[in-house]
Formats: C-alpha cells, structure tokens, sequence
C-alpha cells in the first residue's frame, strides 16, 4: 500500500498548502495531533480510516481526495519494496507496482518467475490488453489462444480477455514487467 500512503501524503500537503493554512489550523480544524498530520504529510504514518474521516470532514473535503491519485506527479515505485500480492517461494512472485484508478487507466505488475516455475493469471477482463516486458531471462507466455517465447528486452502485446500462463523454461529467473490497458 506504499502508493495509498503517498497519494495522502501529496494530497494532504497540496490542499493544506493551497489554502494557505498551518499544520496548527489544519490540527485545531480536524481534531488531528500537528504531530499526526506532520506524520501523514512525511508519509511515515499509516492513518486509520478515522482519522482521515476526521481530516476531510475538518478540512470540508470528499474522503477521495485524500487518496486519489495526486494530479501530475511523480512517484518512485522499488520494487523490492512493493508487498507482494502473490508469492509461492521456489516458484513465482507477482507484485502490484501501480493499481488501476479512477482517473488512470492501467496497471502495471512486476513478475518474477524462478526457472521451472510458472504463474496462472486469470482474465483481466473484456477489452483488457497486455504489454509484457521480459526485463532478464525468458518466458513462455500461453495467451490462451497462442504460446509465446518472449527474451530478454522483447515485448509481448496480447488480449488478456482470457485465463494465461506464463512459465519460466530458463536456467534464470525471468523478471516481467506486465502493463494492463482497459
């Protein structure tokens, strides 16, 4: 949830700062400790539902607001830092580096899969592609409608409408970088 936590931060920052307000009125309007908020705007703390209810009902603002996508900024995503959602040890990892939202599009997985092993994707739904991006190693990719090798820097565009599989044949582990377009 690294995303969830610096999309509140940047949001709580750029509205405490473009209505020209301290952290001090932005406590005393909330009911929220200025360490607290300090906290949040530092993206060192993890808030609980209630306290961001009370940050936006203080500030008179929509919960979304607060953990939407922050418009036009950066965001540095590591990897290795990025919980995975899925993880069978000796087999494959699959870890969500940037989620679907509401006002963007895609989302984009990194997958490492180890030699022998493979990883089954369900559909991502109707119209949904995939651009697979091998970064190190080899896959096989099983659309569901053709198999697929795809090397070291190729990419592999696909309708992802259906169940797939991608396996790792390689004597390395084959790094994946897959983007989903709705």
């Amino acid at each position: 949830m690294e995303y969830l936590t610096h999309n509140i931060s940047e949001n709580l920052k750029r509205i405490r700062s473009s209505r020209g307000i301290s952290l001090d009125a932005v406590a005393e309007q909330t009911g929220v400790s200025k360490s607290m908020l300090y906290q949040i705007e530092h993206g060192d703390a993890n808030p609980t539902i209630s306290v961001l209810g009370r940050i936006a009902s203080g500030l008179r603002i929509e919960f979304n607001e607060l953990i939407m996508t922050p418009p036009e900024q950066s965001c540095l995503v590591r990897t290795a830092d990025v919980y995975p959602i899925k993880d069978e040890p000796g087999n494959h990892t699959v870890r969500t580096c940037f989620p679907f939202e509401d006002n963007r599009k895609i989302e984009i997985y990194r997958i490492d899969i180890e030699p022998g092993g493979r990883y089954v994707s369900g559909s991502h739904g109707k119209g949904t592609k995939e651009y697979l991006a091998v970064l190190e190693g080899t896959a096989i990719i099983d659309t569901g409608t053709e198999i697929c090798h795809v090397g070291t820097d190729e990419i592999l565009r696909f309708n992802s409408e259906h169940t797939h599989i991608y396996s790792n044949s390689g004597t390395i582990k084959a790094k994946i970088l897959c983007f989903f377009v709705a």
